[in-house]
């Protein structure tokens, strides 16, 4: 099966910390691929350049066959719509409603008129469980809710691929649980490949049907939830079972 997100031999620099070291990575269409690894690793960088965000010092990142980092901002927007990107607090207007949030990518990037948007709207909080609520404001809501607005204006368009940052971040089980299986649906009801950056084991191992272990600037292991829990790698083990004792060591 082709790809439809592939890094090669990633390399990004800030000043004198190298946080990417010849980084490599296959995204498979039509799974939620999880990635995990320690805070302050290099995840955020990974999906920043995954959209183009970053550009990398040195290295490729395809989407759908096309190697993005030569093109220009232009181009590179075309590109970003075949995303969704679900921030870790949302990152919702707090002066717009929650149907206005959720119409927005639709106002910008697209010439349907207002009776099609809302119609688009009302579809996407019904596909969350947030029927009723769009008159209200960000303010209104609680954590777990704006998470789930957020995910309603990720997938306004449509797109091929989204992108959770730390999705179950400040939740408690139950809402945790919730958005686990939003992630599923965005999955099966949208068809969407879904690249979720974690290090909430036991929401990676719920819901990936792929994971990648991230450390030390790359991807040291990968495989299914099963493989991953078997690894042999003591770095994986140590992470996944979240012990103090072994190769990990806190900076």
């Amino acid at each position: 099966m082709q790809p439809i997100i592939e890094l090669k031999n990633i390399h990004k620099r800030f000043g004198e910390h190298e946080v990417l070291k010849g980084l490599d990575i296959a995204i498979r269409p039509g799974m939620v691929s999880v990635i995990i690894g320690g805070s302050g690793g290099g995840k955020s960088v990974l999906l920043k350049h995954v959209i183009g965000l970053l550009k990398p010092d040195e290295g490729q990142v395809f989407v759908e066959g096309q190697d993005t980092v030569p093109l220009p901002e232009r181009e590179l927007t075309e590109i970003r719509k075949k995303f969704g990107l679900l921030f870790q607090g949302a990152a919702l207007f707090d002066s717009m409603t929650v149907e206005e949030n959720v119409a927005f990518p639709l106002v910008e990037h697209t010439g349907l008129n207002a009776s099609e948007i809302g119609r688009i709207v009302a579809q996407k909080l019904a596909s969350v469980g947030l029927s009723g609520h769009g008159a209200k404001l960000p303010s209104e809501l609680s954590g777990g809710m704006r998470k789930r607005v957020g995910l309603a204006r990720a997938v306004a368009l449509d797109p091929k691929i989204v992108l959770f940052d730390e999705p179950t971040s400040g939740l408690d089980p139950v809402m945790g649980a919730n958005i686990n299986d939003l992630i599923l649906r965005t999955r099966d009801e949208f068809g969407a490949t879904c690249v979720v950056i974690s290090h909430d084991i036991r929401a990676t191992f719920a819901i990936a049907d792929e994971i990648f272990m991230l450390y030390d600037g790359r991807i040291i292991a990968s495989g299914t939830p099963e493989e991953i829990k078997n690894s042999a790698d003591p770095v994986v083990q140590q992470f996944i079972q979240g012990k103090a004792e072994g190769p990990i060591r806190i900076s």
